[in-house]
């Protein structure tokens, strides 16, 4: 229990500067093999891999065409996912965590993160709403989505019910490449029209280079790939949080998380 109560402790620390994603040991693998990834959290598309705590989140499942299963790790284990596939294809892994915290000890340090993640001048808003500049709360949610080609690695990416999500509208597995992989970023029902989407790009030596591509008026983006490397794109929805949650934890502002992450053969 001593072990499970650090990891959960470990798992609680704030992060919100940090991206939060499934990373496959491998993106594609034979039509018998597993699925296989952890959870990380980090920065640069380098972190700390977590293992499979089911207290962490709310939803963790992997889908194929119209079929989906729960992930069904035992806590602690790392790699938390290491399941066989519903089937062969196109499989998606989504896992929705659970609501986290952070604290803001000044103003300075919160609005960076808005103009790291193009969330706007908020202050007027701030202040108008009657919250401190300074030690006061965010609280965020986390909606990470990996892609796993297993097989054929044929079908499609779609929506998976999370509350803000990336769909990827490009196969990257068997799909031409060329002129890259379009995405599109949903809140909602809703897509995500002029927003930012960070992207890190990572090669076959754990170097990441990072830049940022824009979202149209269909809420759709095209991200440019390099073939043989590995892929994660982030996008943040910045709101008010809802009465409750905002009496229960004591935060002036809530933001949710979108990641995906695939691989360019």
């Amino acid at each position: 229990m001593r072990k499970i109560a650090f990891i959960i402790g470990l798992m609680a620390a704030p992060a919100a500067a940090h991206e939060f994603w499934l990373e496959p040991l491998a993106y594609q693998v034979e039509a018998d093999g597993n699925l296989t990834a952890h959870i990380v959290n980090g920065q640069d598309f380098k972190g700390v891999k977590l293992p499979f705590v089911p207290q962490r989140f709310t939803h963790f499942i992997t889908f194929n065409g119209g079929n989906s299963q729960q992930v069904t790790s035992r806590i602690g284990d790392s790699p938390a996912l290491d399941q066989a596939p519903l089937s062969e294809g196109l499989n998606i892994v989504a896992y929705q965590a659970r609501n986290s915290d952070v604290s803001y000890e000044t103003w300075e340090k919160f609005q960076n993160f808005l103009d790291h993640k193009d969330l706007g001048d908020q202050l007027a808003t701030h202040e108008a709403r009657g919250f401190p500049l300074e030690n006061f709360k965010e609280v965020y949610s986390r909606y990470s989505k990996t892609l796993i080609g297993v097989g054929s690695a044929a079908g499609a990416d779609k929506r998976v019910g999370l509350e803000t999500e990336i769909v990827a509208l490009t196969n990257p597995y068997i799909d031409d490449l060329s002129v890259g992989v379009r995405v599109q970023l949903f809140y909602r029902t809703d897509v995500r029209a002029n927003e930012q989407i960070e992207v890190f790009e990572k090669n076959q030596d754990d170097v990441a280079n990072i830049f940022l591509v824009r979202t149209d008026d269909q809420g759709i983006a095209t991200v440019p790939v390099k073939s043989g490397y590995s892929y994660m794109l982030d996008a943040v929805v910045l709101r008010e949080p809802a009465v409750q949650l905002a009496a229960d934890t004591g935060a002036a502002w809530e933001t949710l998380w979108a990641n995906l992450t695939f691989m360019a053969p």
